[in-house]
């Protein structure tokens, strides 16, 4: 491969310093690379695509054009990130998922950050994911937040933000797994010569938390992951996670809830479930005190849960965190329960339903990224520097309709790496989903996580659903025994 066309453009690029000059823990790849004809990596890639066509990878997508299924898009240049990164990082999000846990069973208990004025109580009560059944609740161990997925983006600085918190259903762990079945088949060489952290150890890491949080009265507890069925997003992922960790995947219709407890409808009658893996949203898991119209959920299972009974991974109400009017104020959580700095940044935030705010809001649509509070997937969304005057014009009787449901941020100029793209290298934005485990003991993170790539040129927006593919995360210790890698290395054979 050619390194010497590749552009790095304004942005920070996390895997060159100059061109032709890899960062230390990039040295061993770029070695690898440069010594491929670009037909050998463009084999490597059909090889991937076809893999994850076989294995059954895709996602679906609601209302497109050509069809609900398609085949999760994947990069074969991994995006690197070196161990003593990796450490502050890991530290910043185990702080941050033990202040999320206590601000949200405080949401739900005593209500003390609200009264104390540090979080504002009509913030709360606002929420479109605050949850009135859920007061009062009490999970097993006192954890709410069992599996969290942050969401971290790099500006042109190098330095590392946190774009958003995913506490309800976080997706995207299975990409991880099998990303790197692919990766050690593609370049097993590389792969070992960069000492990759592993990240295999996910689905037992997931099972022993979910062992660990089994109420008090099950010595063997009975594990499921309850889906929505085959037609949701993310179904391969249900299934996967299930057969990774050897229990059942069910549907609502699977369980009933019979003599106080959650049980499970088996041709050798019905028994009982202890721990459910909920991946369906907080709204539809009871229709007795939520959606009344839900079909995939078990009518009386917030009455199992309040009595200790059975345990949900992650505890319904936990959506009031995922509201991005929320997560503003998590670096004041983290300085209220832990009586500590927050690590990992937040992304700069105004509040449009603060006066100043929104008044600046509006007179600077063109230069900033407005969300609303409760959208995901890239949708709801106004990205000023690229919208057209029209759009900006909408965005703004929006905001003064409904102020409380917007934010907006500086457009960051997110970092890139390098992506094989029409047969060649091109720099390509990405954010990085880590995911972390908590079971009341301290949180475990998986090393690395989900990068998600925009695989269109100059596009922010790396989800899925509008284009955007995926890489594997490699966590490396740093090479600073090998030279650089030269721009001319390879330059013969592309």
């Amino acid at each position: 491969m050619e390194f010497r066309e590749y552009d790095l453009g304004p942005f920070f690029d996390e895997f060159f310093l100059a061109v032709g000059d890899a960062r230390p823990g990039c040295r061993v790849l770029a070695r690898a690379l440069s010594a491929m004809h670009r037909d050998e990596v463009l084999a490597r890639q059909r090889a991937a695509e076809e893999a994850l066509l076989h294995m059954g990878i895709t996602f679906n997508v609601y209302g497109h054009e050509a069809g609900s299924e398609k085949i999760f898009p994947f990069d074969v240049v991994p995006r690197i990130v070196e161990a003593r990164e990796w450490s502050s990082i890991e530290k910043g999000l185990k702080q941050r998922v033990l202040a999320l846990n206590a601000f949200v069973a405080d949401v739900y208990g005593d209500g003390k950050i609200l009264k104390d004025g540090v979080v504002p109580p009509h913030i709360v009560a606002s929420a479109a994911a605050h949850l009135a059944p859920c007061h009062g609740l009490k999970p097993p161990r006192g954890v709410w937040t069992h599996i969290v997925g942050v969401d971290l983006v790099r500006d042109d600085a190098g330095t590392m933000f946190v774009l958003e918190d995913n506490l309800r259903c976080p997706s995207g762990g299975s990409y991880v797994l099998e990303n790197r079945s692919i990766m050690k088949r593609l370049f097993p060489q590389a792969f070992e010569q960069s000492r990759v952290r592993p990240v295999d150890a996910y689905p037992s890491r997931l099972l022993q938390m979910l062992h660990a949080v089994t109420p008090a009265h099950s010595e063997t507890p009975r594990c499921v992951v309850l889906t929505p069925g085959i037609y949701n997003s993310a179904y391969f992922e249900h299934a996967f996670l299930a057969l990774q960790m050897g229990i059942e995947l069910v549907e609502g219709r699977d369980l009933v809830v019979s003599d106080g407890y959650v049980q499970l409808k088996t041709t050798r009658g019905l028994e009982r479930v202890d721990v459910i893996y909920r991946r369906i949203d907080d709204t539809f898991l009871d229709p007795h005190h939520f959606k009344a119209d839900s079909m995939l959920g078990i009518p009386g299972i917030l009455d199992v849960y309040r009595a200790g009974r059975v345990a949900l991974c992650n505890a319904p109400g936990t959506g009031v965190a995922d509201d991005k009017v929320v997560y503003a104020y998590v670096p004041a959580m983290i300085k209220y329960y832990l009586g500590e700095d927050a690590i990992l940044p937040n992304v700069p935030t105004f509040l449009c339903e603060r006066e100043a705010d929104r008044s600046h809001v509006l007179e600077n649509l063109h230069n900033l990224v407005v969300k609303a509070a409760n959208e995901s997937g890239g949708y709801g969304m106004l990205i000023g520097p690229q919208a057209t005057k029209a759009e900006c014009a909408e965005f703004a009787a929006k905001i003064k309709a409904d102020p409380r449901n917007y934010i907006a941020q500086p457009l960051l100029q997110l970092s890139r790496v390098p992506t094989f793209v029409d047969g060649v290298l091109e720099g390509r934005h990405v954010d990085l989903r880590p995911y972390v485990l908590y079971d009341g003991d301290e949180p475990w993170v998986l090393p690395g996580g989900l990068t998600r790539v925009a695989l269109k040129k100059g596009s922010y927006v790396v989800n899925s659903s509008q284009g955007g593919g995926s890489k594997d995360t490699w966590v490396v210790d740093s090479h600073t025994d090998l030279p650089s890698t030269p721009a001319s290395i390879g330059g013969d054979r592309c």
